[in-house]
């Protein structure tokens, strides 16, 4: 996400103190949001796989993944 949008972000949150957002600033402001999350969890993601798990013995293995 670049910066640019990262500032948007901020910039509706502190306008939203000072006074009601208007419906196509919330619209943005769900947008912005909802890339970000997104992004967020692909960084997670990224970080998850690269983990291994170490038993008592030193065998590495991966950290499975959460079934649904």
């Amino acid at each position: 996400m670049t910066d640019e949008k990262l500032n948007r972000i901020n910039a509706l949150a502190h306008l939203s103190k000072e006074r009601p957002l208007t419906e196509e600033e919330k619209a943005e402001q769900a947008v912005l949001r909802k890339e970000y999350i997104a992004e967020w969890r692909r960084g997670a993601e990224q970080v998850l796989e690269s983990v291994y798990l170490v038993d008592e013995k030193g065998t590495r293995r991966k950290l499975p993944r959460k079934k649904n």
